[in-house]
């Protein structure tokens, strides 16, 4: 009888267990203010990722995603901006590496007509179509020095010249960034401006 007992005491402790397991994985689950369907994982690792998301996303604050190429980087950026209070307007992106040196300035803050050979109309750079929205700054640590700076002050000002432009346009855009560089090494060996880092950061 005893033995028999203690059959069914283990059989209900392991029960009770697993039923206390089942609950803190929901409440867990429930912690989360938005849902993340497109980053796949349960990972310890991974929800305390989307935790720190759910707590910046309501926020105008520019965001910084930091880790090794295929990661979801840019899917982290989508679920800001599409759970976030800008989700209504554009979420526009640009992989920094992707964009040659010499045509960035144009590509970012746009060009006026006859700035340069084949400018034949006005266009809205990345800033500006991305006004009211957020722009998505992939692999930010690929940014040349030149444009750093220049990146730095429409973030400063809020505000940017098309190449060949002058009046200033006022623009309104949450930066989210993302790089797979270490950006603090970077800034010690003088490759990446610290008052630019310490902007996106």
């Amino acid at each position: 009888l005893n033995e028999r007992l203690r059959k069914v005491l283990r059989r209900r402790t392991s029960a009770l267990q697993q039923a206390r397991a089942d609950l803190a994985k929901q409440a867990d689950e429930l912690s989360l203010k938005y849902r993340y369907d497109q980053l796949v994982g349960k990972s310890p690792a991974l929800r305390d990722v989307l935790r720190l998301v759910d707590r910046v996303t309501d926020l105008t604050l520019p965001v910084l995603v930091v880790g090794e190429s295929g990661t979801g980087k840019e899917l982290v950026a989508k679920a800001i901006h599409f759970n976030g209070p800008r989700r209504r307007a554009r979420f526009v992106g640009e992989n920094c590496g992707a964009v040659p040196a010499a045509l960035m300035e144009a590509e970012f803050f746009g060009y006026a007509r006859g700035a340069f050979t084949g400018a034949v109309r006005d266009h809205a750079g990345l800033f500006e179509q991305a006004d009211k929205g957020t722009l998505f700054l992939d692999e930010v640590g690929e940014t040349p020095l030149d444009m750093q700076k220049k990146l730095l002050r429409v973030l400063e000002e809020s505000e940017v010249r098309r190449v060949g432009g002058k009046a200033a346009v006022p623009v309104d855009v949450r930066i989210v960034s993302a790089t797979n560089r270490d950006l603090a090494g970077m800034l010690s060996e003088g490759r990446f401006r610290e008052d630019l880092y310490y902007r996106l950061n």
